[in-house]
């Protein structure tokens, strides 16, 4: 095969790279569907479709979505954390002044 390849000129070899893409393109778009024929299929013989078990799927995600807020400033209440991620310069401050967590929850 080596042999082959080295005796192409460049717009051969380019001609059987854009082949081969091509080609593995195809392959993949058929396994993917085949793959989602076995599931639609797995979702049938449960009594449900596809479709349903996507949507209840997404349905119970919570990536994305802001976490309650449980502390607030006491100079600014609209200024609230959910204590998840980089605590809030007025929460420092507050805690360094001699305040505890407990005195900024909500």
């Amino acid at each position: 095969m080596m042999d082959q390849l080295d005796s192409m000129d460049l717009s051969e070899l380019k001609a059987l790279r854009k082949q081969v893409e091509k080609a593995i393109e195809s392959f993949e778009t058929r396994r993917k569907k085949a793959a989602l024929e076995a599931l639609e299929a797995t979702a049938k013989e449960q009594g449900f479709s596809l479709s349903e078990l996507l949507d209840a799927a997404g349905a119970t995600k919570t990536r994305g979505q802001a976490a309650a807020p449980k502390f607030a400033n006491p100079h600014n209440p609209d200024e609230t954390w959910s204590g998840r991620g980089r605590k809030p310069r007025w929460f420092i401050e507050a805690i360094e002044a001699g305040k505890t967590p407990d005195d900024l929850a909500i």
